[in-house]
Formats: C-alpha cells, structure tokens, sequence
C-alpha cells in the first residue's frame, strides 16, 4: 500500500476545517455534529475522526486557524526589533479581521462569527474555555509586547504595564468584533477614529501616534 503523503494528509485535514468552519458560521455549534461535518466534507467518518477526535477539537482548531492571521500580522509589526504604535497594531488587527479573517476566501465564512460562539461556549465548557483561554493569552501577550516596546522607545508612561496595556487593547479588538458583527453600520475607519478620539480626549493636549 503506498505511504500517504504529508501533503496530503495536509489537503485532507484543511478540507475538513472548511467543511467545519462554514457549517459553525451558519448555523451554530449547537445545531452542527459531526454527522454534519463529516457529510460536508465528503470524507468518510473514519477519516475525519483520525484527524478530529471530538466538535470541541475542531472548534479549537477553526479558532487556532484564524488566530495564525492575526499571528502573521505582529510577526511582521513586531519583526527586526520595530517599535509600532499601539495605534498602528490596533490598525493592522482591525483590517485583518475585516480584510482577511471576517472575509476569508479559502474559508467561504465569516470566522468572527465562530468566535463570539467561542466567548459564549467557553463559559460551559472546560475544555474549549481552556482553548480560549491558550488562543487569547496568546493574542495578548502580543499587544503587551507591542506596549513594552511602546514604553521602551519613551512614548508610555514609565509606571505603565504592559500586560494591562495589553488587555486593554485586545478588549477594543473584542469589542470591535462584537459590534461588526451585532452594530449595523460599524466599520473599520470609523471604530478607529472613535478610539483615537476617546484617547486623545483622556490625555488634552497630546496628539496620539499613529
């Protein structure tokens, strides 16, 4: 029997994320199992639990995909020692949420959709709050370091910590997320000049760095 390729294995597994992701969009964790997933996908049940063993971890993995995005967007912010501004991260968060992960085209959905059920889901469940919590402190741990640099070049207090710097962004990417998703008319542009807005007015008389 010839070996299976890592390639392949790749293109079977990926093919079962969309199947997922598309399905948990539309209609809900809740009203998607595995059933439905594994007729979705177009594989057989033996093939989609070698990869999958449980919804939960499918759910984990669909959320792990989108985060890889946002992943991608420090690596480049934060890449050869660069200082961006807490207001260039929020920036290139935002339009990738918007740009790359609530219009996914390989996906076909819209995955801030799974993440809210994510928020929700995660207050019962142990195992996917612990999923979240692993996807979220990672996401933080990424403003914070954006902030610590911030700090570092002059432009944060000194008394300033980063990691609740941190927190206090990732809640305005939450927030955003929510609010595109349940505000008509919420957009990029403008949830960003509300930000800038509100932080100027916290601090008269500074410009905030963009």
């Amino acid at each position: 029997m010839p070996r299976v390729s890592e390639q392949y294995r790749t293109n079977r597994r990926a093919e079962i994320l969309v199947a997922a992701a598309r399905l948990f969009a539309t209609n809900g964790f809740h009203n998607t199992s595995m059933a439905d997933i594994i007729g979705a996908s177009g594989l057989s049940a033996g093939a989609v639990y070698r990869y999958f063993r449980s919804k939960e971890e499918l759910i984990g993995a669909v959320a792990e995909q989108a985060l890889s995005a946002a992943d991608e967007v420090f690596g480049d912010l934060l890449a050869d020692g660069a200082t961006p501004s807490p207001d260039r991260a929020l920036t290139a968060i935002l339009e990738a949420i918007s740009g790359q992960i609530a219009d996914n085209p390989a996906i076909g959905a819209d995955i801030t959709r799974i993440g809210v059920q994510v928020w929700a889901e995660a207050l019962r469940n142990p195992e996917l709050a612990a999923r979240a919590n692993s996807v979220y402190e990672r996401l933080r741990g990424h403003f914070a370091e954006v902030a610590r640099r911030w700090q570092a070049a002059g432009h944060l207090a000194a008394d300033a910590v980063p990691q609740q710097v941190g927190a206090a962004m990732l809640s305005l990417v939450q927030g955003f997320v929510l609010q595109r998703l349940l505000v008509k008319g919420t957009d990029t542009a403008g949830y960003l000049a509300g930000v800038r807005a509100l932080l100027a007015a916290a601090t008269p008389g500074v410009v905030v760095a963009s």
